[in-house]
């Protein structure tokens, strides 16, 4: 089993796509991930990239979505020196390099900053890396 930690933009392209993950990989992300991707969706209806009603849809099919959410005090205090060492001015892409760091073999993401904040901590990994096959 390949354990892939995963970003709200990764989630959210997960929600859209036809593509299924492949069963012997496993999500993990923060608690906060729903939320985040919520507020991506909550984006695309205030510029009218998205309908009210399919954001919804989207919403339903990420929920639905097996993810081991973490958020314990490990997770928590790796973040936190991530976010020191890197100079961040907030801690939300530090957790998702904590959980990739922690409980992952690599970080699937799009967010060109996660992407270097990311680097040189954990290996990053493909959005069709996470597809069966």
């Amino acid at each position: 089993m390949t354990r892939f930690a995963i970003d709200s933009a990764t989630l959210v392209q997960l929600a859209e796509s036809s593509h299924e993950v492949d069963p012997d990989h496993q999500l993990v992300a923060p608690n906060s991930i729903r939320s985040l991707a919520l507020d991506v969706l909550l984006q695309r209806v205030r510029n009218d990239e998205l309908s009210e009603r399919a954001a919804m849809e989207l919403h339903e099919r990420m929920t639905e979505l097996k993810i081991r959410l973490l958020g314990d005090r490990v997770s928590r205090r790796t973040a936190w020196r991530i976010a020191l060492e890197q100079n961040l001015d907030t801690i939300g892409l530090a957790e998702f390099v904590a959980v990739a760091k922690l409980q992952a073999d690599a970080l699937v993401t799009s967010n060109p900053e996660l992407v270097v904040v990311a680097s040189g901590v954990v290996p990053l990994a493909k959005f069709m890396d996470l597809m069966a096959r």
